[in-house]
């Protein structure tokens, strides 16, 4: 990762504008980002001193939970955990969604801190999960969150 990029990319388009992807696979027990089209490990972790530290240059991250990420058997929820934990700033998780439970199991296991975007899974995709649900599903979230 190379932040001295990042923070010319701050200047130039403002941290309000940036979304920075974090997808990772697990290595060694821990969440390494990964690179070229989730090949390469790099030697950054997806942890609380990562977060807080990259934090500073974007609004929100977008996280692949890559070992799960389109197979459609469930989501990584010990990943959702550390970042509905640790996130400084908001946090979308991607990985493995097929069920409605697994909806419900990212809103618990993040501390209902953690986003979640469907892909796959979803009927006007291919999938099995009914977009019209899904879409519910948040509706009915947002309706729980506001004052």
């Amino acid at each position: 990762m190379n932040i001295e990029r990042l923070k010319q990319l701050v200047d130039l388009v403002g941290k309000h504008r940036l979304v920075l992807d974090l997808s990772c696979r697990k290595k060694d027990g821990r969440y390494a980002i990964v690179t070229d089209r989730w090949q390469k490990f790099s030697d950054v972790f997806v942890d609380e001193p990562t977060l807080k530290h990259l934090a500073a240059y974007a609004d929100e991250f977008l996280v692949h939970g890559v070992d799960v990420e389109g197979k459609r058997l469930g989501i990584d929820e010990e990943l959702v955990e550390l970042l509905g934990r640790y996130s400084p700033i908001p946090v979308t998780y991607a990985g493995g969604v097929s069920t409605m439970d697994d909806l419900e199991r990212i809103k618990r296991a993040g501390n209902s801190r953690v986003d979640v975007t469907v892909g796959s899974a979803l009927d006007i995709f291919g999938g099995d999960l009914p977009y019209k649900d899904v879409v519910l599903w948040h509706k009915e979230q947002n309706m729980v969150s506001q004052p």
